[in-house]
């Protein structure tokens, strides 16, 4: 099936991440379906109106505009690929649009938040000096510091941490290489936890810097679980996850004056229009601060 090959290219030849070609497949087994209805099964029939009745019929199902635009773009991507490779006499999707997302602004904490968030942690691991609980504040610390992504956090090995550079090793989306700066508040809670890893290593354990509670690398579900907890501990602290702290680091970042392409680095953005959302954070907030502060606001 042609789905299949194509799958085969993205995560062999385009090194996606299996989550990333799950939500492709998921997508044309989508197009494929309402293709199949109007008796359309053979690439060749797939036309630009069959591709837009498909994403008609998911709009009036409800789907948000983010998850079209997002089918929109496995279309255009599988129907040009099928193209170049002789699959299809003609690239059906070249002229089909898709709608524009509304962009929101990520939830960020403010820099009293954040340290109200990192001291809780730091005061329940002192308190029952426990490695999961210096595990926890490890990981806190360094999803804040770095801005690092919950998947490139599991990813990271005893290894990634270089202490002559303070900075970290990540392998990001498409297994890209970056090297992130980190703080020293981050490192030293690196290496309180490393001094207690032990208690939890088994021989799933391998090169894997942070662990779950059994032993073997910690998963992201578990990270997001975390994290959840920890903004919940600490009162009028918004529920952010993983990805709330990588919003908050990049805020933090311009806010204090490092530049936009730093950032862009840092955070591992192929495009910079994906980081400058974090200017559109960092002005809003000024607004709220100056309605807040300004008598003649």
């Amino acid at each position: 099936m042609l789905i299949e090959r194509f799958v085969v290219h993205l995560r062999d030849e385009r090194n996606l991440s299996p989550h990333s070609v799950r939500a492709y497949k998921s997508d044309l087994d989508s197009l494929a379906d309402h293709a199949a209805r109007s008796k359309r099964e053979d690439p060749n029939d797939l036309t630009l109106a069959i591709l837009r009745s498909w994403l008609a019929r998911l709009a009036s199902q409800g789907a948000a505009r983010t998850s079209i635009a997002r089918r929109a773009t496995a279309a255009r991507m599988f129907t040009a690929w099928a193209h170049r490779r002789g699959y299809v006499d003609q690239d059906a999707a070249e002229l089909l649009g898709s709608p524009k997302a509304h962009r929101t602004l990520p939830g960020v904490l403010n820099q009293s938040e954040i340290t109200e968030v990192l001291d809780s942690l730091e005061a329940a691991a002192n308190e029952t000096d426990s490695p999961v609980a210096i595990r926890d504040c490890a990981l806190l610390e360094t999803l804040y510091a770095t801005g690092i992504r919950v998947s490139e956090i599991c990813g990271l090995d005893l290894d990634s941490l270089d202490r002559s550079r303070n900075a970290i090793r990540v392998f990001g989306k498409g297994s890209k290489e970056r090297t992130v700066p980190i703080g020293r508040p981050a490192v030293q809670a690196i290496e309180s936890w490393e001094r207690r890893r032990v208690e939890l290593v088994t021989k799933d354990s391998g090169a894997a810097l942070f662990l779950g509670a059994r032993g073997r690398r910690i998963d992201q579900r578990t990270v997001r679980t975390i994290v959840h907890r920890a903004m919940a501990a600490v009162p009028n602290a918004p529920d952010l996850g993983p990805h709330g702290l990588r919003h908050t680091a990049a805020t933090h970042l311009l806010e204090g004056g490092a530049d936009i392409r730093v950032v862009q680095e840092i955070l591992g953005h192929v495009s910079l229009t994906t980081t400058q959302i974090y200017t559109h954070v960092s002005i809003d907030r000024l607004k709220e601060a100056f309605k807040r502060a300004h008598p003649r606001a």
